[in-house]
């Protein structure tokens, strides 16, 4: 997001919250999943950016939209001064999403914490020539 401000491609709007609950879980690599199941989980915090067609192609890109990691989907939030706004998020794939909440025991997070981001593992810092989608079937299968 960084690059992208810096580009004048997305600005921070501010904080907000889901107005519906979702679960909000973390799999392989640390990596945080918001899972479509209406009304399991917590209301997710997060931040919430305005972003150009060009910057949205980049997340988009970053995210997986298109090789099945993400899916970009419509929800509602509500910032804190009350005011709901129809916005977008990037959500675990249709494919996995479901068995990763299973996996989790169905217990969700209400936000992704500066604590729990010092387990990501960066792109680069992953074992190399790995099938990441496989990596999440196993995460799936093995608990691991």
């Amino acid at each position: 997001m960084e690059n992208l401000i810096n580009g004048g491609d997305a600005v921070l709007v501010g904080e907000y919250t889901t107005v519906e609950a979702f679960p909000l879980v973390c799999g392989p690599y640390g990596i945080p999943y918001l899972i479509n199941i209406r009304g399991a989980g917590h209301r997710v915090q997060g931040e919430m950016y305005k972003v150009n067609g060009s910057g949205l192609g980049q997340l988009d890109d970053l995210e997986g939209i298109e090789i099945g990691h993400y899916e970009r989907l419509p929800v509602n939030v509500v910032g804190d001064c009350g005011e709901n706004v129809a916005s977008e998020a990037y959500f675990a794939h249709r494919s996995f999403g479901e068995g990763m909440w299973k996996m989790c025991g169905q217990v969700g997070l209400e936000e992704f914490t500066m604590e729990l981001s010092k387990k990501y593992e960066r792109k680069e810092d992953r074992p190399p020539n790995r099938d990441y989608l496989q990596d999440i079937r196993n995460f799936i299968s093995n608990g691991h």
